[in-house]
Formats: C-alpha cells, structure tokens, sequence
C-alpha cells in the first residue's frame, strides 16, 4: 500500500467530488435491501452455539443447500429483517478464512448500545478475544475466523459521520 498520504488524500477527494451527490440529489437506490450475507462453517453446531448463544442472533431456519446435496445452509436473525447466512460443505477440503481482493474483511452489525454492552461481557466470558474501539466498535472472529464487527452507532451512522 501507498504511504503518500497526500496523494491518497487528493485521489479519495477527487472520487468523491466525481461520484458522490448530496444527500438530495441521489437517485433511489434499485434495491430493497440485503437478503442475506452468507459465510461457510467447518461446524453448524459450533456455529450455531456461537451466533445464537454468545451473539443473541436467533437461528431461523436449517435447510438442505440445494446446490450442494449434503450441505446445510442455515439463516440468523440479525434485526431489521436482515439474515446472516452460511453454509457448510462436508467433504470439501476447504482452507481457513482469509482476505483477498474480492473477498470479506469483515460485517458490521449494529446493535443498540446496551446490547453492544451485554455482547461485549459475553464475549470475555466466552473467552473470545476482542478489540473495543471508541466504547461503540468491537471486532472478533467467529469461530471459523471470519472478522465480525459490532457497532452500537444508529443505522446510518459511523462514528459521527452520516454514510447514509
């Protein structure tokens, strides 16, 4: 990565000057939201326990993957009619998480602060590590190491700035 801050400063500015209209000038978005982000698991039963017990996450539904015969795919509740999905793939030889381009560095769920709060003691009495940022940011990995990313600021919001 480029250190000339300067350079990346002035290229971020002119992306933002061609491409980003004020908030009364976007066009609708096309979309009604995200379905579902799915991820793989080596494990549904750990996966389970951890999204649903250590996260507060409901398991909504475990259904046969229907491109993979075998295969489980299986959905949690994570608020606001979101759904974090995953998969598992018995008998594939699958290599730990890792971040490519193209590939996940992380999701971000917004929680409200008191629930940020609750999560935060589970995931010290789960012995899970964490890294607080801010008192409204934590990342952990789950237990297959994908990087997950809890944040207490409102919909819409990212420390103090409206990205919405």
């Amino acid at each position: 990565m480029s250190t000339d801050t300067a350079a990346l400063d002035a290229e971020r500015d002119r992306i933002r000057a061609t491409h980003l209209k004020p908030v009364g000038e976007r066009p609708a978005s096309t979309a009604r939201g995200l379905h579902h982000t799915a991820l793989v698991s080596s494990d549904v039963e750990r996966t389970v326990r951890f999204y649903q017990d250590v996260l507060g996450f409901p398991l909504t539904e475990l259904i046969e993957n229907r491109d993979y015969p075998g295969s489980s795919h299986f959905f949690f509740d994570i608020g606001n009619g979101n759904l974090l999905a995953f998969f598992d793939f018995p008998g594939l030889d699958i290599g730990p998480y890792a971040e490519v381009l193209g590939g996940l560095h992380h999701i971000a769920i917004s929680v409200e602060q008191s629930t940020w709060d609750e999560i935060v003691a589970r995931l010290t009495e789960a012995g899970v590590e964490h890294e607080v940022h801010s008192g409204v940011s934590v990342y952990f990995r789950d237990p297959d190491g994908a990087r997950v990313e809890l944040i207490a600021d409102p919909l819409g919001e990212m420390y103090g700035h409206h990205v919405l």
